[in-house]
């Protein structure tokens, strides 16, 4: 199946990542993904950039293992995971998640699932650039009702 995470600065294509992951799989009915993009704004203000950074190797395996739980918990075929970092602007693609199962409803719920983690779990950090100037937030979303969904207890403490 190749390579399931993949921290990166570089830009990815949907189509070319859901095609890797489709190939020669023929028993795949669904394919459910999801892209995330930067926006112009944040709580309230406006952002003209921001830097995305995480601890290479404890981000890649942290997201390894929610996509280990993945296939636990969802009859999925396939996952992959890419996550971009670096200095991003407003429009640009930050996120992919592509799952891949026999029917929809499982890779519909394992694809959600593995947002909600990548929004609330997954050890990045974020500079934003914003007209006051450089703000440093964390970029783990405090998502209660997600992780109360999943069964996840928030460590985002």
């Amino acid at each position: 199946m190749g390579e399931r995470v993949s921290i990166q600065r570089e830009d990815f294509d949907l189509s070319s990542e859901v095609a890797r992951l489709r190939a020669d799989h023929r028993g795949i009915g669904a394919v459910c993904s999801f892209v995330g993009t930067v926006r112009d704004r944040n709580d309230g203000q406006s952002v003209s950039s921001m830097e995305l950074e995480h601890y290479p190797g404890m981000t890649e395996k942290a997201i390894e293992q929610m996509i280990d739980e993945a296939f636990k918990r969802f009859d999925i075929l396939g996952a992959r995971v890419i996550h971009r970092v670096g200095l991003l602007l407003p429009l640009d693609q930050i996120v992919l998640v592509v799952v891949t199962s026999a029917h929809r409803g499982e890779s519909f719920r394992a694809c959600e699932f593995l947002m909600d983690y990548l929004k609330t779990q997954a050890p990045f950090w974020k500079k934003e650039q914003t007209p006051e100037g450089a703000r440093w937030v964390d970029a783990r979303v405090s998502d209660d009702d997600a992780l109360a969904r999943w069964g996840i207890a928030s460590n985002n403490a």
